[in-house]
C-alpha cells in the first residue's frame, strides 16, 4: 500500500510522534510505502511532497512542531480543488490517506472520502481537546502541563506583590485546558466559553479569598469565554481569513472589570502559542504513538472512513461521520462539581 500523511490545522505537541508512528508501522510491519504531504492540503494540491523513511524519522519523538509542515485551509476553498486532489493522488499512486488533524482536516477527509471515494483514517489532533469521539487529544497534556506551569510561577509573583493575574489560555469553543490547569494550579476563578460569566461573581470570589488573608488570585480565562449579556461589556473581534472571530484579549477586559470592582492590583498573561510549542510530555508521546499505529492498522483491516481514538485507554475506530460538525465540550460535572468548589 502507498500512504499519503498530513498534518493539518494548527500546530500541536505529538505531531512528529505520530508521523514516526506510521512510519515505522507502515514499512515495517506492513511492507507499505509513506509520502508525506508538506503544508496540509496545499501539499496535496501542489504535489509537493517527500517520501519518508525510518532514517528521517530518528529523533523526531521529541520533537515539536511537524516535520511536514502544516496550515490551514481546505481543497474545497477552490471549485477544481477535489478534482485536482484526486488526479493528484491518482498519478502519484496514493492508495490512502492519513490525515492528522482537528475538526476542520478531519471534515475535510470525510468529505473528499464520499466525494472522490478515497480510503481516510483520521488522527484527533487538537490542544483544545474538543474532538468528539475520543477521550482525550494527543497534545492537550503537554498543553495543560506548561499553562499550570505558568500559573504556578505567577502565584509566587502574585503573592509577592498581593496582585490578581488574569491568565488566558487557548480554547475557542471549549475551556479544557482552562479547567483542567485552573484545577491543577488552583485559580481562584475559571471562565470557560461552556459557562457564561457574571464579571460581579468573578469579584466576589476574588474578594473572599483576600478577606481570608490570602492577597494573590489567579483567574483562569479561556480565550472564548463570553460575559453573560448585561453584565460586562465583551470584546469585538476581527474575523481571521477563514472567517472566524479573531480570539484573544478577553482576559484584558476581565482584568480591568476586576480591578474596578475590588480595586486590588490586576496584571494579564497571554500565554499564548507558548501552549503549542516544545515537546510533547511523556502521555503525549505514548498517546501518539499508538494512534500512528492504530491508523496504519485500521486501513489494512479495510477501514476506509474512521478516526482512530482513545477510549477507556483503548484504541477504538470511531466513523468519521460521528466526528464531524460536532464539539466535545468540557463535562460540566468536572466543572460544577470540581472546579467552582475551589472558587475564591
Amino acid at each position: 500500500m502507498r500512504i499519503g500523511v498530513l498534518t493539518g490545522g494548527g500546530d500541536c505537541p505529538g505531531l512528529n510522534a505520530v508521523i514516526r508512528a506510521v512510519v515505522r508501522k507502515a514499512i515495517n510491519d506492513m511492507g507499505d510505502t509513506v509520502v508525506g504531504f508538506f503544508d496540509a492540503w496545499d501539499g496535496v494540491l501542489e504535489k509537493r511532497s517527500m517520501e519518508l523513511n525510518v532514517a528521517a524519522l530518528a529523533g523526531t519523538l521529541p520533537r515539536g512542531g511537524t516535520i511536514l509542515g502544516t496550515r490551514r485551509g481546505s481543497p474545497y476553498d477552490s471549485p477544481d480543488g477535489p478534482a485536482r486532489v484526486q488526479k493528484n493522488l491518482h498519478e502519484m499512486g496514493i492508495d490512502a490517506l492519513i490525515v492528522i488533524g482537528g475538526n476542520g482536516s478531519l471534515w475535510v477527509a470525510s468529505k473528499l472520502h464520499a466525494d472522490i471515494g478515497i480510503p481516510v483514517v483520521g488522527v484527533p489532533k487538537t490542544i483544545d481537546n474538543d474532538i468528539e469521539g475520543t477521550d482525550v487529544c494527543f497534545g492537550f497534556n503537554t498543553a495543560v502541563q506548561i499553562a499550570t506551569d505558568a500559573i504556578d510561577r505567577l502565584h509566587t509573583t502574585a503573592e509577592s506583590h498581593d496582585r490578581v493575574m488574569v491568565v488566558e489560555v487557548m480554547g475557542r469553543d471549549t475551556g479544557w485546558i482552562a479547567t483542567h490547569a485552573g484545577i491543577a494550579g488552583g485559580a481562584t476563578a475559571i471562565l470557560i466559553p461552556e459557562r457564561p460569566f457574571d464579571i460581579a461573581d468573578i469579584a466576589d470570589a476574588v474578594r473572599r479569598k483576600h478577606n481570608r488573608g490570602r492577597y494573590a488570585s489567579i483567574v483562569v480565562v479561556a480565550e472564548g469565554a463570553m460575559p453573560k449579556p448585561g453584565t460586562m461589556e465583551a470584546p469585538v473581534y476581527e474575523n481571521d481569513p477563514f472567517g472566524r472571530p479573531r480570539l484573544g484579549g478577553i482576559s484584558s477586559e476581565v482584568a480591568r472589570a476586576i480591578e474596578k470592582q475590588t480595586g486590588y492590583e490586576t496584571r494579564v498573561v497571554q500565554i499564548g502559542h507558548i501552549q503549542r510549542g516544545g515537546t510533547p510530555n511523556a502521555f503525549d508521546r505514548v498517546l501518539s504513538t499508538r494512534l500512528g499505529i492504530a491508523a496504519v492498522t485500521a486501513l489494512h483491516d479495510g477501514a476506509s472512513h474512521c478516526m482512530v481514538a482513545l477510549r477507556n485507554d483503548d484504541m477504538v475506530r470511531v466513523p468519521l461521520e460521528n466526528v464531524v460538525g460536532k464539539i466535545r465540550h468540557v463535562d460540566v460535572s468536572l466543572y460544577d462539581n470540581v472546579a467552582t468548589v475551589f472558587f475564591g
